[in-house]
C-alpha cells in the first residue's frame, strides 16, 4: 500500500474513533440532563410537608388559595386536598371555582359527606337552593347521625318557603343534638316565617339559654316578642345588646306595624290591647256613610313581615 493510502486509511480511524467519542459524550450529557428533570418533577409533585401547610393556613386567604391550588394540580384526585381547596377558594368568593373542583372529585369519592356538606355551602352561596338540597340529602343520607348535615338541610329548605320541611329536618338535627344553638335559632326563625309566633319564641328562647348564645339570637327573640306585643320582655331581651334609643324605636315601629297606616297614631293610644285602632271617619257627605269595624285582631294581618327598616329591625340568620 503507498504512503499516501496508508495515512488515509490512518485519519479515517482517528476521525471515527473521534465521532464515537463525542457522541458517547453528548448521550452521557443528555442521560444526565434527563435524570436531573426527572428529579426535579419529583421534588416539584411531592406533597408539602407539614410545617408548609400550617404556614399556608395561617397565610391571607389569596395566599392560601393559591398554595392550595398547587397542592391540588399534584393530586387532583385527593379528597382531603380537594375539600381543603375549595373551602380556600370559597374564602376568596371564588365560589364557582369550588363547585367545579368538588363536582370534579365527587366522581371519584361519590360517598363523601364532608365533600356534599361543603358543596352544599357552596350551591346556597350562589343561591342554587334546589341543587344545595340534593346535596345536603345525600350527606345525610350517608352520615344520618350528623346533625350538622339535617340543620343545612333546613335552612335550605326555608330559603325556598318549604317550611314545614324545614322544620321536620330541624327536628332531625335536634334529635341528634338537642341544644344546638343555630339548629334552636333557625328553627324558631322558620316557625316565625310561618306564623307561629308563640313556637318561634319558644326555640328562640332555648337557643339564646345556651352558653354559646350570641347578639342575632338575642336580637331575634326580641323581634318576636315585639310581634306578639311583648313589648316590657322584648326590651328585656335585647337591653343588653343595643342603645336604648334603637329599643325604643323597635319598640315603636313594632306597635305601627299592626296599625294601617301612621296617620292613626293618636287612636292608637286608646287602642285595645291585641286590636287596632277603629278606622277614622271621612268628613263631608261621607262621614253620613254607616261606620266601619271599630277594631281588627291582630292575627287577621297578614303574615309576612318586612326584611329590613329604618332601624335596622329584621330577623337575623346564625350562621
Amino acid at each position: 500500500m503507498s504512503r499516501v493510502k496508508t495515512s488515509l486509511a490512518v485519519l479515517a480511524l482517528v476521525l471515527a474513533a473521534t465521532t464515537t467519542g463525542c457522541a458517547s459524550t453528548a448521550s452521557k450529557q443528555e442521560k444526565a440532563q434527563k435524570a436531573e428533570l426527572e428529579k426535579a418533577m419529583e421534588e416539584a409533585m411531592k406533597p408539602a410537608s407539614p410545617e408548609e401547610v400550617a404556614a399556608a393556613n395561617r397565610a391571607d386567604p389569596l395566599t392560601k388559595a393559591n398554595f392550595w391550588s398547587k397542592e391540588y394540580t399534584k393530586a387532583p384526585e385527593n379528597l382531603e386536598t380537594a375539600i381543603t381547596f375549595a373551602k380556600a377558594l370559597r374564602e376568596i368568593g371564588s365560589d364557582d371555582r369550588a363547585i367545579d373542583v368538588l363536582s370534579q372529585v365527587m366522581v371519584i369519592h361519590p360517598d363523601s359527606a364532608d365533600l356534599l356538606m361543603v358543596l352544599g355551602r357552596a350551591l346556597s352561596t350562589k343561591q342554587d337552593f334546589s341543587a344545595a338540597i340534593q346535596a345536603y340529602s345525600q350527606a345525610a343520607t350517608l352520615e344520618p347521625q350528623r346533625a350538622e348535615a339535617w340543620a343545612a338541610l333546613g335552612t335550605a329548605f326555608d330559603q325556598i318557603d318549604r317550611h314545614a320541611d324545614a322544620q321536620a329536618a330541624y327536628e332531625r338535627a335536634l334529635a341528634i343534638e338537642p341544644t344546638r344553638t343555630s339548629t334552636l335559632a333557625n328553627y324558631g326563625l322558620s316557625l316565625a316565617l310561618a306564623g307561629d309566633l308563640a313556637g318561634a319564641e319558644a326555640k328562640l328562647r332555648l337557643a339564646d339559654a345556651q352558653p354559646d348564645t350570641d347578639t342575632r339570637v338575642k336580637e331575634n327573640l326580641a323581634l318576636v316578642l315585639g310581634l306578639q306585643g311583648k313589648y316590657v320582655e322584648m326590651k328585656a331581651a335585647s337591653g343588653g345588646n343595643a342603645p336604648t334609643r334603637i329599643i325604643e324605636q323597635n319598640a315603636e315601629l313594632l306597635r305601627e306595624m299592626v296599625q294601617p297606616t301612621r296617620t292613626w297614631d293618636a287612636l292608637a293610644e286608646k287602642a285595645e290591647l291585641g286590636k287596632l285602632p277603629a278606622t277614622p271617619r271621612p268628613s263631608g257627605p261621607a262621614a253620613e256613610r254607616p261606620a266601619a269595624a271599630t277594631s281588627t285582631p291582630v292575627s287577621d294581618m297578614p303574615e309576612a313581615l318586612p326584611e329590613t327598616s329604618d332601624t335596622g329591625l329584621r330577623l337575623r340568620r346564625p350562621n
